[in-house]
């Protein structure tokens, strides 16, 4: 059972894009401020995870949950429609899928609940709740295109992981933190020191 925290459930994907060093960079810092997180992970999202990472969602979830941070992770089935977050009654900050496929994207447009993540990210939209999409493709399509707008104007934000050169990264973590900090911003979770451009 996840302990008690000042801010309200965060839902967190991982789908089969590339980029699952977003997903878990988010997972970590989420838990850090000490936020339920409900992590959801595609069956792709797990090989994508791996191939990228060098090691497995099972062995890095089973890292997360040794420490105390760890309490606060909650694991869903895909197929468990009865899970709390499947309810838009269920009262959450939000929805990040980083990274988002066009696969997942499309679905979501599409309204199409076939999992949890996907009927999650359907009870954000209906309820007004923030969904963040770190959708992963180049070049995009003009179905691509026109799925992102469809969830822009049910009020989804369209955040692509694009790096932010001005902030003069060294490390491909500079990279991953910069996007990290931005999607933790629109929580109200950033980092104090978080890079802000000023003149």
């Amino acid at each position: 059972m996840a302990t008690e925290s000042k801010h309200s459930p965060i839902i967190l994907a991982i789908t089969g894009a590339s980029g699952s060093v977003y997903g878990k960079e988010l997972a970590q810092r989420l838990l850090a401020n000490e936020v339920t997180v409900f992590l959801l992970v595609t069956e792709t999202g797990r090989e994508v995870f791996k191939n990228e990472t060098s090691h497995t969602i099972d062995d890095w979830i089973a890292e997360l949950r040794r420490g105390d941070e760890g309490k606060n992770l909650i694991i869903p089935s895909l197929n468990d429609f009865t899970s709390p977050i499947a309810s838009g009654s269920f009262r959450t900050a939000g929805m990040i899928v980083a990274p988002c496929s066009m696969g997942t994207l499309g679905r979501i447009a599409g309204g199409i609940s076939s999992n949890l993540l996907e009927r999650a990210a359907d009870a954000c939209i209906k309820e007004g709740r923030p969904l963040i999409l770190l959708a992963r493709e180049t070049p995009l399509s003009a179905i691509h295109l026109e799925n992102m707008l469809k969830l822009s104007r049910a009020g989804a934000v369209i955040m692509p992981p694009v790096p932010a050169f001005y902030t003069n990264p060294r490390t491909i973590d500079d990279i991953v933190g910069t996007t990290c900090d931005r999607v933790l911003d629109r929580f109200r979770l950033a980092p104090e020191d978080m890079y802000r451009w000023s003149q």
